[in-house]
């Protein structure tokens, strides 16, 4: 069902007038992986070396390897070699709420593919409608799973990143208000305006979350979610002066 929602969803042409765009140096942008290493790895290949990547959330769920994402974009940030920003997405705030508060929240994170999560990171013997007892459980397996080093790294990440006059962020960015002043839910969850509501600022925005069957640019947002786990088709912007060039790991899969 997901696939054929995401097979009719109706976009804007991904072209549209850059020339304000003025960053203060050219970087790449990489959209939702949700688990899908193959395709992490392979859209690192595209990208040149040593120009700097920032990652839009949503590393986990929904794909078989999110535990090797995670790892993999760990030792990426930690390198010496380019710049690498990893933020946070919706998906990671599912799994830090579990871990925090497994009673409440495992019902959602279960939901919206959390179940794999937790066997890519080697837990066993669960099920997706599991019991409140066996979610508690599981969030104590889980964060020994993790390890220290990778849950304390998880949980710095930021909300969002910015260069020149171009802000990254997981979901979206409220279009009332300035960069630097935004709530914790809006930049992981979304807010009703935000693409349909012109900033004033000339700010531009790149962002992930909202799936789109092709990467676009409208009113000064460029949207790069275009479904990689179902549709094995993983976006990065390269965003430069004036321009924004797109590439993908492949077409669109029936």
């Amino acid at each position: 069902m997901l696939r054929s929602w995401i097979k009719k969803l109706v976009g804007a042409s991904p072209t549209g007038n850059t020339a304000t765009l003025a960053p203060e140096h050219r970087f790449y942008v990489v959209g939702d992986i949700h688990g899908r290493l193959d395709l992490l790895q392979q859209i690192l290949t595209q990208l040149d070396p040593d120009v700097p990547v920032v990652f839009t959330g949503d590393y986990i769920d929904r794909g078989d390897h999110s535990a090797q994402v995670l790892r993999h974009l760990r030792h990426l940030s930690g390198g010496a070699t380019r710049l690498v920003v990893c933020l946070l997405g919706n998906h990671e705030e599912m799994l830090l709420r579990f871990l925090h508060d497994p009673e409440r929240t495992h019902r959602l994170w279960m939901r919206n593919g959390g179940y794999q999560t937790l066997l890519s990171f080697g837990l066993g013997g669960l099920t997706p409608d599991m019991t409140t007892d066996q979610a508690v459980g599981a969030a104590d397996q889980l964060r020994r799973a993790m390890g220290a080093p990778l849950l304390d790294w998880l949980e710095g990440l930021p909300l969002s990143w910015s260069n020149g006059n171009v802000a990254i962020v997981h979901a979206a960015l409220d279009p009332r208000k300035d960069c630097d002043r935004q709530s914790r839910d809006v930049c992981l969850w979304g807010h009703p305006e935000f693409l349909t509501r012109p900033r004033s600022d000339g700010m531009w925005v790149v962002h992930g979350h909202t799936i789109v069957p092709q990467p676009r640019i409208r009113n000064r947002v460029v949207s790069i979610d275009t479904g990689a786990f179902a549709t094995g088709r993983l976006t990065a912007a390269e965003i430069g002066p004036g321009k924004v060039r797109f590439l993908n790991t492949g077409p669109v899969q029936a």
